[in-house]
């Protein structure tokens, strides 16, 4: 058997002989099945055609596969067992190239996707030692990519305790029109308490039949046991929360509600101070301390500012759920 591994690797050393750098691609396909014939003879325990008490089975043939790889891609023959071997053969070089190729391929789409042009994608895998990058190549890596993404929205989520959900406004192309789209995001805390994004969803709007589809989509993952949730007050996500996640604590946003007081102030010198004035609320070591200092804060605008007074009464408190939560989980759920 020696004699044909040195008779094969000679045949591949020709090859390169003949076609110099052009016949890298098939020299390294070569060589590659080579090493895989080698691995599935030590799996198996013989040599090709050898008899022997050890053998754990036999030889199968191969099956084609593409590999995209620093010289190119390039289709080699995976060689394959069966008989009764404990476990079916599958070659360790194969999946270690496969790890190293997908990481490099996975980098090249993030490239494409964020605006790099082939030519620069190329350009940055050359540093690499990769120069023989073609736009097929591009393509393949973005359509993995999507695989990678399309494997990620539809993972299970199983119990997820604590719930912040936002939207944020990007750009998109809509029927040829550039316009605002809106993308609604969760972030889930589980029973290990790391914070995991567990999905987005792009919509036209907040409206609450968009968040509600995101969120029934996120049941229909498995998400179960939601305690608390953060989020603004936006009617849309208002109204989809309670039909969905009625029976979870709600937590209104203190970022967004320090907002809301600002655009309710009356007159400049008091948007400049009642973002300080709240912090003494949420910042208070107990509920009961934070309700005495929203008290406080209502009473010193009741005169001055009866409509400001009003809105921190009816409001505030949406803000102070957090104080239900174990003290050292109050301040990384104090908003969204």
């Amino acid at each position: 058997m020696d004699g044909l591994k040195d008779s094969a690797i000679e045949a591949i050393l020709e090859q390169l002989i003949k076609e110099g750098p052009n016949g890298v691609a098939p020299a390294f396909a070569s060589l590659f099945e080579l090493a895989m014939q080698i691995e599935r003879e030590r799996f198996l325990g013989a040599g090709h055609y050898e008899r022997t008490d050890d053998r754990r089975g036999y030889a199968n043939g191969y099956k084609p596969k593409r590999l995209d790889t620093p010289a190119g891609t390039v289709t080699v023959r995976v060689p394959k067992s069966a008989g009764h071997a404990d476990e079916p053969f599958y070659p360790q070089s194969l999946e270690r190239g496969q790890r190293s190729a997908r990481a490099i391929m996975l980098a090249v789409a993030e490239m494409y996707i964020k605006g790099v042009s082939t030519r620069e994608v190329e350009a940055v895998m050359r540093e690499f030692g990769i120069e023989s990058l073609s736009s097929s190549q591009v393509s393949r890596a973005a359509a993995l990519l999507d695989d990678e993404l399309e494997a990620w929205r539809n993972r299970e989520l199983g119990e997820i305790r604590y719930l912040i959900l936002d939207a944020r406004y990007e750009k998109m192309r809509s029927g040829g029109v550039v316009r605002d789209a809106a993308v609604l995001s969760a972030i889930g805390i589980g029973p290990d308490e790391r914070r995991r994004v567990l999905g987005v969803s792009v919509a036209l709007s907040e409206a609450e039949v968009h968040w509600r589809a995101f969120l029934e989509s996120l049941v229909q993952r498995g998400m179960r046991g939601v305690q608390f949730i953060v989020s603004d007050d936006h009617a849309g996500l208002r109204a989809a929360r309670r039909a969905v996640l009625g029976g979870a604590v709600w937590q209104r946003c203190q970022f967004h509600l320090a907002q809301n007081a600002i655009h309710h102030a009356p007159n400049a010198a008091t948007r400049k101070r009642i973002g300080a004035q709240l912090r003494s609320v949420w910042n208070a070591d107990t509920a009961d301390k934070a309700q005495t200092e929203l008290v406080t804060l209502v009473a010193s605008y009741r005169e001055a500012a009866p409509k400001l007074a009003a809105w921190l009464e009816d409001n505030i408190p949406e803000g102070l759920a957090v104080f239900a939560l174990p003290e050292h989980h109050r301040r990384r759920m104090r908003t969204s």
